[in-house]
């Protein structure tokens, strides 16, 4: 409601201001246009307050008409409004050109635009990871807790690793990345850099090459190539060269993939190097769940592994997840869920269980570009006391911080939001009524004349008009506020004793304002024609031509 309030207030109907029809032909427009220049030139009024306010409303009357003039302004005006002539560069473009050339056109050119806003613009990603060991929570025994001062369980973290990486275009077609990470374990340390220069060669492909220092195993240079095959079918590939203390160690790998379905692909990826291995997966994906078939036969490592991801079709786009995954290190287990708690931040967590790796819990939250992740070991031993806590824990938590915080903060923002869209609309609606206002005192002398020369030939005089919202419960007094007067914008609108009014929303004529942006509105009009009263109601975009026999209000008998 109120995005289509603001646009109602910002976007300004040239047809409407100038009281055609949308078909005007060009001396429609011209007559239209004299006669409010006419009634809004500057030098007619010798106040300095008016003449300023003539001078803004003969502005707004003269680009309307430069607008509507045009034949090739007019054509993007009807389609895209006066968003559409703000895009640059329609000045270079043929002025024959028919509404679908036109549309055309104006996609290309707002293409051309967001590239060039693309290329201003840097996408950085980050990510803190921080493993925390709590064994001794579970994993400790009586004698150990007696001799500890206190009895305060040891928990520490061993690890934590920090990667932050932004994307820049340097031109339509390439894009660097630049990305470092910083980790730590038990006391030393390590971190890289890596460069990487990515080239859109066509529609159907592209490559990258990357270079990345740092590492402990020695500095590496690798190629990386995409393609589509056909359709259905892609292929990615990639080669290395590491340059290690102990030599030159170059690595390989490639990946097939194909659409079977709709929802569903299949990969085929073999990889050589220090883990050379071959693995094949199945991965369907559809608005309710996501499910994963992956094997895996290699050295050091072969496995089996299947998931499952269940969506939820609610606001918060809850999820829920599991997976098993057995090979030659043991069996791992997972489970855990997903939830949108903000408008751009996401948290999950997963109770991994595992032998015989033990029971970890991982709790993740990814805030707009921003990942944080928080593993928890908490015994090595798979304990029910362990997997019973990780699993009822992060729920309790997670309700608690919901209901206390998450909630109200939400309510908070919606609030200030409205508040402040509240405050906008009323400031935008206080200019549009001042601007109407000015447009009234201006027509002041015009509607003089015009009353005379019509009650000497007993002709169109508008007794009372009324535009707004209105209510037949005389108990809502507040509605009426949202009626204004606007008898003497009407009058001054009379021609040769007939007043004429397009299809076009009322709110945009000289003198109106819209006093209930997104509400329906209607016109009522009192009005006297050779001496007999008229009396009509007509809704905002319904065209009107009076004085009509059938709103003649008949005498009582």
């Amino acid at each position: 409601m109120a995005a289509s309030a603001d646009s109602e207030l910002n976007n300004q109907d040239y047809y409407s201001l100038l009281n055609v029809r949308k078909e005007a032909t060009q001396e429609e427009l011209k007559s239209s246009y004299r006669r409010l220049c006419m009634l809004y030139h500057p030098d007619k009024h010798r106040d300095p307050e008016l003449k300023n306010q003539a001078e803004q409303l003969f502005n707004q009357v003269h680009q309307a008409y430069k607008v509507l003039s045009d034949d090739h302004s007019r054509a993007i005006y009807d389609i895209f409004g006066k968003e559409g002539l703000e895009v640059e560069g329609w000045e270079l473009v043929e002025r024959k050109r028919t509404p679908a050339e036109i549309r055309e056109e104006y996609e290309r050119l707002r293409r051309e635009r967001e590239d060039r806003r693309l290329q201003q613009r840097t996408k950085p990603k980050g990510t803190i990871s921080v493993s925390v060991d709590a064994t001794d929570l579970f994993d400790r025994n009586d004698e150990d807790f007696d001799d500890m001062p206190g009895g305060f369980p040891y928990i520490e973290i061993s690890r934590m690793h920090i990667s932050q990486s932004i994307e820049a275009p340097l031109t339509n077609c390439d894009t660097a990345v630049l990305s470092g990470s910083l980790s730590t374990q038990h006391g030393s340390g390590e971190g890289s850099i890596n460069m990487t220069v990515r080239r859109v060669t066509s529609a159907e492909g592209w490559g990258e090459v990357e270079f990345d220092a740092g590492d402990i195993l020695g500095p590496l240079i690798g190629l990386k190539v995409f393609r589509n095959v056909t359709s259905r079918c892609f292929l990615t590939a990639h080669c290395g060269l590491q340059f290690s203390p102990r030599g030159l160690r170059p690595s390989y790998s490639l990946m097939t993939a194909r659409h079977l379905d709709q929802n569903t692909m299949g990969y085929l990826q073999w990889r050589w190097g220090s883990n050379s291995a071959m693995t094949t997966s199945i991965v369907r994906d559809t608005e309710s769940s996501h499910f994963s078939l992956a094997l895996q036969l290699g050295v050091p490592h072969s496995y089996l592994m299947m998931s499952y991801q269940y969506k939820f079709q609610d606001e918060d786009q809850t999820k829920v997840k599991g997976s098993i995954k057995t090979g030659w290190f043991g069996t791992v287990v997972e489970y855990g869920a997903e939830r949108k708690i903000s408008r751009h931040s996401v948290m999950s967590a997963t109770v991994r269980v595992g032998v015989p790796q033990g029971v970890t819990l991982k709790i993740r939250l990814a805030r707009a570009s921003q990942t944080y992740l928080f593993r928890i070991h908490l015994t090595d031993q798979l304990l029910p006391s362990a997997v019973f806590y990780a699993t009822v824990g992060p729920l309790l938590v997670y309700t608690v911080i919901h209901r206390l915080v998450i909630i109200p903060y939400i309510q908070t923002q919606k609030e200030q939001e409205l508040e402040l869209q509240r405050k906008s609309s009323a400031t935008d609606i206080a200019k549009k009524k001042q601007e109407a206002e000015s447009a009234v005192l201006l027509m002041q002398e015009s509607v003089r004349r015009i009353i005379e020369a019509e009650e000497s030939k007993m002709g169109l005089i508008i007794l009372n008009a009324w535009y707004g919202k209105f209510v037949s419960d005389t108990s809502q007094k507040q509605e009426k506020a949202k009626v204004i007067d606007v008898t003497v914008p009407l009058q001054c609108l009379i021609k040769d004793s007939k007043l004429i009014l397009t299809e076009s929303s009322k709110a945009g004529l000289p003198g109106f304002y819209d006093p209930c942006v997104g509400e329906d509105k209607s016109l009522k009009l009192l009005y006297q024609f050779r001496g007999v009263m008229h009396q009509v109601i007509s809704a905002d975009t319904d065209p009107l031509r009076i004085p009509k026999q059938s709103h003649r209000i008949e005498p009582e008998s």
